[in-house]
């Protein structure tokens, strides 16, 4: 297991400093080109603050959440393996997830790299950077169970659910500010509602960083969503899909 390391000299994982500034012009970068995602890990970086060394914490104290530390499962090394994601059948969370990804073209390492090209340590051997690993590869994850599509509606609504979860004011910053360019664009889409609804529902459901995924992936989909108390997103569901596809973050 890595050790559980003390804080580097410029505070890599704990009591990182706040930069509100660059969180700013992170976001107006992304709101003039939504596929420039490196712009979101700007603001996650930006605005990290305590998070992290807060989720390691609560997941050291946690049922079960000690044993995924103990076990420093990569759920990257995981989420790319087709082999592995081939076993999961009809109906269960790893065949909605491995679905999802197929759809959307998407990629677990993808993700992982374009969090490497704002900042290299989130490979680092500790548990602060095991633990910020774990947060981003579980991302599409947490789409599949909440049921949020990555249009740019349900993308801020996942991320104010993940705020919900793990304290990261640069997932608060995101959605409420994807929410507020999306009603400036179309004032009859309920974004700040649906938003709302997705931070209740991650205030209300068990914390997934605990969760132990290989064993959720092989659970049916909605008995897992039950298990966690992971609400049905109505606002978001209302909104027709057609107009969902259509949304953007420019005013």
């Amino acid at each position: 297991m890595a050790a559980l390391d003390p804080p580097s000299e410029d505070g890599a994982y704990v009591g990182r400093r706040l930069q509100p500034l660059r969180a700013i012009q992170a976001f107006r970068r992304l709101v003039a080109d939504k596929e420039d995602t490196t712009q979101v890990f700007e603001i996650m970086e930006a605005l990290t603050g305590r998070s992290i060394p807060w989720g390691l914490r609560k997941l050291l104290r946690s049922p079960g959440g000690g044993r995924q530390a103990y076990r420093h499962l990569e759920l990257n090394e995981k989420l790319n393996d087709p082999v592995w994601l081939a076993q999961f059948g009809p109906g269960t969370v790893g065949a909605a997830y491995r679905s999802f990804m197929q759809a959307e073209d998407l990629s677990a390492e993808g993700l992982a790299a374009l969090s490497r090209k704002v900042r290299a340590e989130i490979e680092a051997p500790n548990l602060y950077a095991w633990y910020g690993r774990r947060l981003r590869d579980a991302h599409d994850i947490w789409h599949v169970l909440t049921g949020y599509g990555r249009d740019v509606l349900g993308e801020a609504c996942v991320v104010t659910f993940s705020h919900a979860q793990t304290r990261s004011l640069g997932f608060l910053f995101i959605g409420l500010g994807a929410a507020q360019q999306i009603r400036k664009a179309a004032r009859a889409v309920p974004s700040r509602r649906a938003a709302l609804q997705a931070w209740r529902n991650g205030r209300r459901a068990r914390w997934l960083p605990a969760e132990d995924y290989e064993r959720l992936l092989a659970e049916p989909l909605e008995a897992a969503r039950a298990r966690l108390g992971i609400g049905r997103p109505t606002v978001y569901e209302a909104v027709p899909p057609e107009v969902r596809s259509r949304l953007t973050l420019r005013a």
